[in-house]
């Protein structure tokens, strides 16, 4: 039987007034429970998993951790489990997260833009996650309707209800905390629309750019766009460019990352090209993989070799099939290379490449 870790093996001793525990009793018992739990078909690295978690949360009392802490940890992980439940309902739906203020009145251009953008994305099929409150959240549930609807709610002192549209609906999801609300509005999303808000927007809309700019956040598109009038992003625009990349704080490449659509139906365009050939990737050690929906014609992959060598680790960008290691989508021809793991900005306009040459 071996011993239930937690993932950073340098912890730190357990009070010694606690005593001695003896973890390679208690991991065959947890074990044990686990066995009586999982179904027949559970595999064994699933199962490792979830007695790790619960070992992890059994040395929470010999570590002496005060009950605020215990309280943080025991509503995260009930929120995150039954957030991933309802989400998973519905694994198989394309979805988009928006972000944008709940202060922006039904009659402003930008709520008007929003409820445009939303509709026309569910008539391609997505669905639409918003922070359930008014404003732009509330109009990213108008155009879509409740059926095609997520809400994922914070509780805040002056916002105790959700907007109208999904109000009751068993899509809306409550949340105690921001970090827990966070993941799930990225984790779930295959796209992120961003619309003019306040502190709260920007929070999002830096955290999601610096997700994806650190390699912490899988590639996804991210469009910000707004009313007919509105200078909103092309102020910020202006900021990254003046601010911070005249300062050397982000790359060219970072500004690859997003996009300023000129209307909803551009927003939409932007979003559905992403996905042309492109449809997800995952690191197999330090090999990127990028499943393709098609094969890329040898002339064209040359192609990418000679515009991207600064991925590039060490050997050539190949194609390919499934590595040993996957175990999903394996239907999908492979685009494969070790990566320097740098350069975000830059695999953003790789996949845009590949997107573009599948289509000449």
């Amino acid at each position: 039987m071996q011993e239930h870790q937690d993932a950073d093996s340098s912890e730190p001793t357990a009070t010694p007034s606690r005593g001695r525990t003896d973890w390679k009793e208690i991991g065959a018992r947890i074990d044990d429970l686990v066995d009586m739990v999982a179904a027949e078909s559970t595999e064994a690295f699933d199962r490792k998993l979830v007695a790790d978690l619960l070992a992890s949360g059994l040395k929470l009392l010999p570590d002496g951790r005060d009950r605020g802490e215990l309280k943080l940890m025991t509503a995260a992980f009930k929120e995150l489990r039954y957030a991933y439940r309802v989400f998973g309902r519905y694994a198989h739906a394309h979805k988009v997260t928006i972000f944008g203020s709940a202060r922006t009145p039904e009659d402003h251009p930008d709520y008007i833009s929003c409820v445009d953008f939303s509709k026309r994305m569910a008539e391609a099929g997505w669905m639409v996650i918003t922070g359930a409150g008014d404003g732009i959240m509330k109009a990213g549930h108008v155009g879509p309707g409740k059926a095609a609807s997520f809400g994922v709610a914070i509780r805040l002192p002056f916002e105790t209800t959700a907007n109208t549209v999904i109000h009751g609906d068993e899509k809306l999801i409550h949340f105690r905390y921001f970090f827990t609300r966070k993941l799930m509005f990225l984790s779930q999303a295959e796209a992120v629309a961003l619309f003019p808000g306040g502190f709260g927007t920007m929070d999002e809309a830096y955290e999601t750019l610096t997700l994806i700019q650190t390699g912490k956040s899988g590639m996804l598109p991210i469009v910000m766009l707004e009313g007919e009038g509105g200078g909103y992003w092309d102020e910020f625009h202006a900021f990254a460019r003046n601010a911070l990349l005249s300062r050397q704080m982000i790359g060219e490449d970072d500004t690859a990352l997003y996009y300023h659509a000129k209307d909803p139906h551009d927003a939409v365009r932007h979003v559905l090209d992403f996905y042309r050939n492109y449809h997800s990737s995952r690191y197999v050690g330090d090999d990127l993989v990028i499943r393709v929906r098609r094969r890329l014609e040898d002339a064209n992959l040359e192609v990418l070799n000679q515009e991207f060598t600064r991925l590039v680790k060490s050997g050539k960008i190949r194609q390919g099939g499934p590595l040993e290691q996957e175990d999903d989508h394996l239907d999908y021809p492979r685009i494969i290379f070790t990566h320097t793991r740098r350069d975000f900005g830059m695999v953003r306009k790789l996949i845009d490449r590949i997107n573009e040459l599948d289509a000449s």
